[in-house]
């Protein structure tokens, strides 16, 4: 249910009882092109991307222990931060948000959780 890579690269690699999902980007995974909006509706997007490949890797989002963003522009931090809150509701993971020189984007996710139990 997420998209397909945009390289050379897996989408998440599972070690040990961990998941490190690779950044994921605001790409609707039906047509496998970016979605671009305004900084609510790419975080989104790309949450529900990295929701997919935890999935299917065996692990939640209730699972993620630390989380990166990158973001375009910092001034987005506020709603970024709004959107991502409702993803984790109770107990947050671990998380850095930094700058970036993104293309087109507005931001990017990546994460590392434990496989479900």
């Amino acid at each position: 249910n997420a998209p397909r890579p945009r390289g050379p690269y897996s989408q998440a690699v599972v070690v040990g009882d961990l998941v490190f999902v690779a950044g994921q980007v605001p790409v609707n995974p039906k047509t496998n092109e970016l979605e671009l909006g305004d900084i609510k509706s790419e975080t989104r997007l790309t949450l529900e991307n990295v929701r997919a490949v935890l999935e299917a890797a065996g692990s939640s989002m209730k699972d993620v222990v630390r989380v990166g963003v990158f973001l375009a522009d910092l001034n987005d931090f506020p709603a970024m931060n709004e959107v991502y809150a409702k993803y984790f509701p109770v107990d947050p993971p671990a998380r850095s948000t930094v700058g970036a020189q993104l293309p087109k984007i507005k931001i990017e996710i990546d994460c590392i959780a434990r496989l479900s139990k």
